[in-house]
């Protein structure tokens, strides 16, 4: 194993996380011995390629067992590359976000339990980007202004709930009408894959701004609404 984590530039640990996941085929034993051979260096390398493109590990791990083709591939590290890629953007643990934001560890986890998530998922734990960062102190300039926490907290989950609805019904739109038309008529994976990405990439930054540009019309008729009927 030291062998073949110093041939793939990797870490003894790395090499034993991928094998904990079946990302790596088991190694031939003599005894207390686990041999490698080429097929465990070219998956490794396959695997850290997959990684860069921006595919998570459960990702690749579906690539490697053929159970998403190409094209798929390619529009989920689109995907990935949009959210922020572990090599684009720098990941926080929970201590270092509260260090950073000046918010308590303990405050944040209170708040993520309520149903407001800040940060994802990364493995087991969640990490936190410098967007995360300035959410959390836009939400204490709010509580500055003398916004009671609990009527923010459920505001913020009422949102999560209702964009998360929202986000779902468009992923089932795009997968509908988009992706699974261009997977049946391509000429080839590559093609599909060129094809998909291109068109997630127009499509995200236009629905984008038409959610955001109706919520603050909807936001300032509400607000005219009211100081104009307190006003009377």
């Amino acid at each position: 194993m030291e062998q073949l984590a110093a041939a793939c530039g990797v870490s003894v640990d790395t090499v034993r996380y991928y094998q904990s996941l079946g990302l790596l085929p088991a190694p031939e034993r003599e005894g207390r011995v686990a041999w490698y051979g080429p097929e465990h260096a070219v998956r490794i390398r396959e695997v850290r390629a997959l990684q860069k493109k921006g595919l998570t590990l459960a990702a690749v791990n579906r690539v490697i067992r053929g159970e998403l083709g190409r094209a798929d591939a390619d529009l989920a590290a689109a995907v990935a590359a949009e959210r922020g890629g572990a090599d684009s953007e720098e990941l926080l643990t929970l201590e270092e976000f509260a260090s950073r934001s000046g918010v308590p560890a303990s405050l944040i986890q209170a708040v993520e339990r309520e149903g407001v998530p800040f940060g994802r998922r990364v493995g087991d734990e969640a990490r936190y980007t410098a967007g995360d960062i300035e959410i959390v102190r836009v939400a204490l300039r709010l509580l500055e202004f003398g916004l009671p926490l609990p009527d923010l907290l459920t505001l913020a989950r009422e949102a999560n709930e209702a964009m998360s609805g929202l986000a779902e019904r468009a992923v089932e739109l795009f997968d509908e009408r988009v992706r699974k038309p261009i997977r049946d008529t391509a000429a080839s994976d590559e093609a599909a894959a060129e094809q998909m990405v291109e068109a997630f990439r127009e499509l995200l930054p236009a629905v984008t701004q038409l959610v955001s540009h109706h919520f603050r019309r909807v936001l300032l008729e509400a607000a005219e609404a009211h100081v104009e009927g307190s006003a009377r």
